[in-house]
């Protein structure tokens, strides 16, 4: 999974993904900010909607101009319910959203669902990249009780501790980003990873 919500240019996204396929056979799957987070060299595309963005250009607008990029690069087109919470980071700026307050598990349960009544296949929370708090466990069980599709958590999950809270919330699958950063990579993602068994094993 390769995005951002920033981009230097396209070119260096296509080397980016170039670089990856060379050292693996995992598909890789855009998760764009704009219509300039498209490849041809990727496999396919979160094809998503930022449901609590005020501004219809990241609603509908981005998708009706990335749309025949994505025929055209004959990527799968995976469609997703994106919904920002809590402090939201740069993706909140950009996209315009409205974040959801960690406090209000309601108000994210009624975007998912709404997401999932529009066809979405996956719905995706947001904290923000580098969060100070991850998504709560309570807006997690909430969201995952009310819908009937797979559901992604992501921002502020640095620690195996926070992997393990949100899997066994409910969550399907964890999304990192600035823990690959970090000094000792190996050691912090093998952390997030063993988390990720704890919280399956917790659910069982």
């Amino acid at each position: 999974m390769i995005g951002g919500s920033t981009f230097l240019s396209s070119s260096h996204l296509d080397s980016v993904i170039k670089a990856i396929k060379r050292i693996t056979s995992l598909p890789v799957i855009l998760f764009p900010n704009n219509v300039t987070g498209i490849s041809r060299y990727a496999d396919a595309i979160w094809f998503m909607s930022l449901l609590n963005s005020v501004d219809p250009y990241f609603l509908i607008g981005a998708q009706v101009l990335g749309a025949p990029l994505v025929k055209r690069f004959r990527l799968e087109a995976i469609p997703m319910g994106y919904i920002i919470v809590g402090e939201g980071g740069a993706a909140s700026v950009i996209g315009r959203a409205t974040p959801i307050p960690y406090d209000k598990p309601e108000i994210a349960v009624a975007h998912a669902l709404a997401g999932q009544y529009l066809g979405m296949r996956f719905i995706y929370l947001e904290a923000g990249s580098g969060a100070k708090q991850p998504v709560t466990p309570l807006m997690i069980q909430a969201v995952r009780k009310a819908i009937d599709i797979r559901l992604i958590v992501g921002g502020g999950i640095r620690k195996g501790e926070q992997a393990q809270k949100a899997v066994k919330a409910g969550a399907e699958i964890i999304v990192t980003g600035n823990v690959v950063e970090t000094s000792d990579v190996r050691k912090a993602i093998s952390d997030i990873v063993d988390g990720i068994r704890r919280g399956v094993e917790a659910r069982k």
